[in-house]
């Protein structure tokens, strides 16, 4: 019997032909924490997932700008799947290349997308190294999870990598900790009760009737590497702490295969909390196995996304890596499957990670920050935390240090953005990092805010107390933007979209500004531990503050 696996590689692109063959010259590093067990059978079975080059990013892009622009005469009118599919699905000739390529190889059980960008290909190990030369795989394991990956360099042929943009989703292996925006940060006990649903609303300002009710109204959450929520801890939590407002105890949708064992509690976080925020709106998870020897779970999110129609309008994604951790051809190929779904009139938001400005050490002297993504695509809405000024009470907020930001080291600053942060490297430049830490071009990012700190979580049907990371803020952002979809779907209009360009014109109005505080950075003589600082308006820290919901709707509700 054929043990099924499923593999995804990055294909990373070079120059260097070689006998007609385009080489991939990505140093394959294995983390320590990872122990090799043997060389994949050769009957062992793989799935690849090759990614198409598409056509039409250009007007995939400018599309999205005008559908996104307030001044636009082309605002809120989003296209279908079908229009998407009909304006990106690759050429004739690229469908025909690629398929001919796998066809001599022998290659015929694939599976594609209606977009047609995509295709899902079952080969066996044999196969899968003769299409791919010099690939090796391997299975390793850390800590009971066991994974395939290839253990050296690998080409493809110089006639058919012109129309693949790349094959899987990681050649290397994960890291320790993949999921950047979770951490437990241990209060002295008393010194603050803790963020819960109440919290929220009371310092957000949203009142018990600020539930949703439309019925064409829909938010989701992702949820990544063997991460689960249990329906029972969901149940607890809204018994718990949503007596106060109309909420749904169930999820109407689950994407995918929930595991068994614990509750994680990055999942159990995510749920909670964009349900009682976004309140009484029917909410989805979408959910994968892990990491097992299996694809990239954040890739087959992208596919599925790339293949449904009728989306929830609003997702929330606890997920990250570092920029220079990937491919400059994977996350340009990422970023146009976040325009697909932008256009869709589906607004994506990430958590900005909780490692504040980041550090990468490259050599004994010298280092910079370290941006993440996809915090740094332009394409989504990145959000960043906060903490109380007072322990005590509900007070004003301030900078938490593990909030996520800076500037992208590969996207360029987008226009939309380009003022608002002019503004703040001028307002505080005397106080700004070494520019060799950061790229003063670059996409900046977070772009909003929300509390990060010390949040209850129902976890195995238990409260725990002092859960903290942008992985909070990311939900409660969200299930305020769904919110006011809500009002405005009722209203008959779009929904918001990819927020972006909206929320920069709007240049603060109806947000909390963040002024106090800064968030971590390089422990080094230049910089001493500090990365950025926040400021008036906008700031690389906490964006542009977090929500006065009554105040955000007000703004966000005219047409």
């Amino acid at each position: 019997m054929k043990l099924q696996l499923t593999v995804s590689i990055l294909l990373l692109f070079s120059s260097l032909v070689w006998s007609g063959y385009l080489e991939y010259n990505q140093d394959v590093l294995i983390p320590e924490d990872w122990t090799h067990v043997s060389r994949v059978n050769p009957t062992d079975e793989l799935e690849l997932t090759f990614a198409l080059k598409q056509q039409n990013v250009n007007l995939l892009e400018e599309i999205l700008r005008l559908v996104s622009d307030p001044d636009s005469a082309e605002y809120g009118k989003h296209l279908s799947l079908e229009d998407v599919s009909s304006l990106v699905q690759p050429s004739e000739l690229t469908q025909k290349v690629v398929r001919h390529w796998l066809q001599t190889h022998g290659i015929t059980n694939c599976l594609t997308v209606s977009t047609q960008d995509f295709l899902q290909c079952t080969m066996t190990a044999e196969v899968a190294e003769t299409l791919l030369p010099g690939s090796k795989f391997h299975r390793y394991v850390r800590h009971g999870q066991t994974l395939v990956r290839s253990s050296a360099p690998y080409s493809v042929h110089d006639d058919v990598h012109q129309h693949l943009d790349f094959v899987g989703g990681l050649h290397r292996l994960p890291p320790r900790r993949q999921v950047l925006s979770m951490e437990q940060k241990h209060s002295k006990p008393g010194l603050h009760l803790g963020v819960t649903p109440y919290v929220l609303r009371e310092r957000y300002n949203l009142t018990a009737s600020d539930v949703g009710t439309a019925q064409n109204n829909s938010q989701a959450v992702a949820q990544f590497l063997e991460q689960y929520y249990h329906p029972a801890d969901l149940a607890e939590f809204m018994s718990l702490y949503g007596s106060s407002f109309q909420h749904r105890s169930q999820v109407d949708r689950v994407v995918g295969t929930q595991g068994g064992g614990k509750a994680g509690i990055e999942a159990s976080l995510d749920i909670e909390y964009i349900m009682s925020t976004g309140a009484n709106i029917s909410t989805w998870v979408f959910t994968n196995p892990g990491r097992h020897e299996s694809q990239e779970p954040f890739l087959q999110w992208m596919v599925l996304l790339s293949n449904m129609s009728g989306l929830p309008w609003v997702h929330t994604i606890s997920y990250g890596d570092d920029e220079d951790s990937l491919s400059t051809a994977y996350m340009m190929r990422i970023n146009t499957e976040f325009m697909k779904a932008g256009v869709r009139g589906i607004s994506l938001l990430f958590a900005s990670g909780d490692s504040g400005a980041g550090c990468r050490h490259l050599s004994d002297k010298l280092n910079c920050f370290r941006p993440s993504f996809p915090a740094s695509s332009p394409y989504v809405t990145t959000v960043g935390g906060t903490s109380f000024k007072n322990p005590f009470k509900i007070s004003y907020e301030v900078t938490d240090y593990i909030s996520g930001g800076g500037f992208s080291n590969v996207f360029k600053m987008p226009d939309y953005q380009a003022s608002a942060v002019e503004g703040y490297l001028k307002a505080v430049a005397g106080a700004l990092p070494p520019q060799s830490y950061f790229n003063v071009s670059g996409r900046a990012y977070p772009d909003i805010a929300a509390l990060s700190d010390n949040y209850w979580v129902v976890i195995n049907r238990a409260p725990v107390p002092w859960v903290s990371g942008t992985s909070a803020s990311a939900p409660v952002v969200g299930g305020m933007l769904s919110l006011i979809n809500d009002q405005r779907l009722l209203k008959g209009l779009p929904a918001l979209g990819f927020l972006n360009p909206r929320l920069y014109k709007l240049k603060g109005q109806g947000l909390f500004d963040v002024t106090e505080g800064c968030h971590l950075g390089c422990l080094d003589e230049q910089v001493q531990g500090r990365g950025f600082c926040a400021a008036l308006s906008w700031d690389p820290v906490t964006g542009w503050g977090t929500p006065n919901y009554p105040a955000l709707l007000d703004v966000l509700l005219a047409e």
